[in-house]
């Protein structure tokens, strides 16, 4: 069976040990998670901060233990302008004493060479600490379509140093699966597994992202071809935060239950 997680976007701020629990519960073996809760807590979840509770990462680290779960994916380490990404070296610390196995990064600066030199760094740093990095090309942001993506990761020039594959962003930025057939397996690191319609549900698309994808299949990506075109022994996260359902008060458990039995239907037919 194909390795699946549950992505730290999918469950609003849930508390880490509550998170672990879901994703056994539901057939995972992988989660992804940031350092912090995000901004987005529908469910109204008490806040935390896995970098000023030693206390909590111990409990986490031992619900990842006892559950047969692992961080398959560190998020939050994006380029910023007017920062520096050595200023973060303690979160990737704290990232690895989790178990990390890669971190995830965005460009959020427009300067595209500035980017890349803050990508090698934070790769090498990473690398420092037993993680590789992934890059995840995105619409509106500066690292926006697979093409730049592919150019960034041939800059940096480090075999650590590769994609992550969102379904709905490389579809919506113009690739295809023939496109992701056409690349180097090993320059493949990750897949996010979502669906959303061809056409934008909303002008906003950072919203959408965040807050409105579709179980896989309900919508209107081609997920069957892009699976196929996919190296087969890739960990695939389930980014499907739902806002509305979530609020509508349907269980974490029903909702991403629900995904999971989807991602594995799609699977079978890979």
């Amino acid at each position: 069976m194909r390795a699946l997680g549950i992505e730290f976007l999918s469950v609003f701020g849930m508390p880490p040990v509550e998170f672990v629990a879901l994703a056994a519960d539901v057939g995972c073996r992988h989660i992804s998670t940031g350092l912090e809760s995000g901004p987005s807590n529908p469910l109204g979840y008490p806040p935390f901060s896995l970098r000023d509770d030693a206390a909590l990462r111990r409990e986490m680290t031992a619900a990842m233990r006892d559950r047969g779960v692992s961080v398959s994916l560190g998020e939050g380490m994006n380029i910023r302008a007017g920062t520096d990404i050595r200023d973060r070296l303690p979160d990737l610390e704290l990232l690895a004493e989790l178990g990390a196995e890669r971190i995830n990064t965005v460009s959020l600066d427009p300067d595209p060479g500035r980017s890349i030199e803050q990508f090698g760094v934070l790769a090498e740093a990473a690398a420092s600490f037993g993680m590789e990095t992934t890059v995840e090309p995105s619409p509106g942001l500066t690292i926006g379509d697979l093409p730049t993506a592919l150019d960034a990761i041939r800059q940096v020039g480090r075999p650590d140093f590769r994609l992550l594959v969102d379904t709905m962003h490389i579809v919506r930025s113009g690739s295809t699966a023939e496109d992701i057939r056409a690349l180097d397996p090993a320059v493949i690191g990750y897949i996010q597994l979502s669906d959303a319609p061809l056409t934008p549900a909303t002008p906003d698309y950072m919203t959408e992202a965040m807050f409105e994808r579709m179980e896989p299949g309900t919508g209107e990506l081609p997920l069957v071809d892009l699976l196929s075109a996919l190296p087969g022994d890739r960990v695939i996260g389930l980014e499907v935060p739902n806002r509305a359902h979530a609020e509508s008060g349907v269980s974490p458990r029903d909702r991403l239950g629900r995904c999971v039995e989807a991602a594995r239907g799609l699977l079978a037919r890979v």
